[in-house]
């Protein structure tokens, strides 16, 4: 019996001719029960009366310009907890797997694999009374070297072409960076990573310049987009406000940023267009504390520095005596501070709508850790897929026409009295709501951008 069954290494190439993938690196991992492809721009349709799915795949690792083109029968969707923790819907696709001179039927889920080592992972289901796993060994059936792969995928190159175009920010090892980056070259545009503390500029009217460290002018780009943290904002914005005033298309502009980084202003702003926020109180002195605590309700209750971001510098206040101490500290440093009622009833969630071009691309639910009120992923909140209701949806898009975001972060709050706006952000990650929601949200930045161009 055991003669009969194939014995694999921990890693191997493999064929699934019937999407058309000629060679694909597997980890073949026991310990996971499903199987798991890697896929961007999943989309359901029907097919001679049946429900198929089709996605893109960038079968090789590292190398995002090789795309395949996939479509395959829809088996079911089904609920799936990945490595990190994140519990998201998958389609379910059954497709022929090819190792060595085998060739059987498997179920696979489609996923975004991006942070993952490997684009396939073979799991337990699949190999169960055909496999037999020697995890000391890698490639027993094979290895296929980067001329194979350059030759069988020859056809699958896209051209680069297109738009010129700048990511403004601090960190290329940034998730978020990369996958911007990745999603522009996928769509055939010059993508250049530009260090916000290596640009510096020339005001002058006759010929206003940037300059990047070493003396380059970038001055011919045709779009920017701005990833600004929020310690930067200052300069970030002017650079931004110097590539506007060269006629180079910014994502976001720099007064969109620059009001969007004071809570204040910013809360303000969406008061202005109607839409409803807990219940908030900004004072300057120490003396009216008591009546500031009073405005809003009263204890428990939170108070806010007003450049604090990712949930830093946000503080529960649960009794009055808590909260006088908490605020006149702050006040006796000189800081700004929002007071803001406490929803207690949102039993630590929120949820963060991704606004991008006036549509509402993806939406997560992310919950809090036990004993944590805050609920932001980098705090260790976790993120769940969310359905948004028709009004929340509303609220996201006039929030970000009203700060005049192209690219926005809406937080909302659901409370007895309705959804409540918390804040808007204007450099929203990418990791924790494309994981979860296994959508391309880098790629629709892009479209944003190609739509003012008028690229298809």
């Amino acid at each position: 019996m055991l003669q009969s069954k194939i014995i694999l290494g921990s890693e191997e190439w493999c064929t699934l001719p019937e999407l058309g993938i000629p060679s694909i690196k597997a980890r073949i991992d026991s310990g996971a029960k499903t199987s798991a492809l890697h896929a961007k721009n999943i989309a359901p349709f029907i097919k001679e009366g049946q429900n198929w799915v089709k996605f893109d795949i960038n079968p090789i690792q590292n190398n995002i310009k090789t795309i395949i083109h996939c479509e395959a029968p829809l088996v079911d969707k089904r609920v799936v907890k990945s490595s990190s923790g994140f519990r998201e819907q998958r389609y379910v696709i059954q497709t022929a797997l090819e190792i060595g001179n085998s060739t059987w039927i498997i179920e696979m889920t489609l996923t975004n694999r991006d942070s993952m080592g490997f684009r396939m992972l073979l799991g337990r289901e699949a190999m169960s009374g055909r496999v037999l796993v020697d995890p000391e060994k890698q490639y027993l059936l094979g290895q296929t070297s980067s001329d194979n792969l350059n030759e069988v995928y020859k056809n699958a190159v896209k051209a680069s072409s297109g738009l010129r175009i700048g990511l403004l920010a601090s960190n290329p090892e940034l998730y978020s960076n990369k996958r911007i980056m990745e999603a522009g070259e996928v769509r055939g545009h010059k993508m250049h990573f530009l260090n916000i503390k290596e640009c510096y500029m020339k005001l002058d009217a006759k010929t206003p310049e940037i300059h990047y460290r070493g003396g380059i002018i970038l001055n011919q780009f045709d779009a920017i987009i701005p990833r600004i943290r929020p310690s930067i904002t200052f300069y970030g914005c002017a650079l931004t406000r110097q590539f506007e005033a060269l006629n180079v298309f910014c994502l976001n502009s720099s007064t969109a940023i620059t009001q969007s980084r004071d809570k204040l202003f910013s809360l303000q702003l969406l008061l202005q267009s109607g839409i409803d926020i807990p219940t908030t109180g900004f004072a300057n002195s120490p003396l009216d504390t008591n009546d500031l605590i009073t405005m809003v309700g009263g204890p428990p209750l939170i108070v806010k520095l007003l450049e604090g971001t990712q949930g830093k510098g946000v503080v529960l206040a649960e009794t009055r005596k808590a909260a006088e101490s908490v605020i006149n500290a702050f006040k006796s440093l000189n800081a700004n501070i929002l007071v803001q009622e406490f929803i207690k009833e949102a039993n630590g969630k929120d949820l963060r709508l991704f606004v991008v071009d006036g549509k509402v691309v993806a939406t997560i639910q992310r919950e809090a850790m036990p004993g944590e009120f805050r609920a932001n992923i980098h705090l260790g909140g976790t993120a769940s897929v969310i359905k948004p209701t028709p009004e929340e949806k509303k609220i996201a898009i006039r929030a970000a026409k009203a700060m005049d975001l192209k690219v926005a972060g809406v937080d909302i709050i659901r409370s007895s009295k309705g959804p409540l706006l918390l804040e808007v952000n204007s450099s929203p990650g990418l990791e924790g709501i494309e994981g979860a929601t296994n959508k391309d949200i880098a790629g629709e930045m892009i479209l944003a951008i190609e739509k003012n161009f008028k690229l298809k």
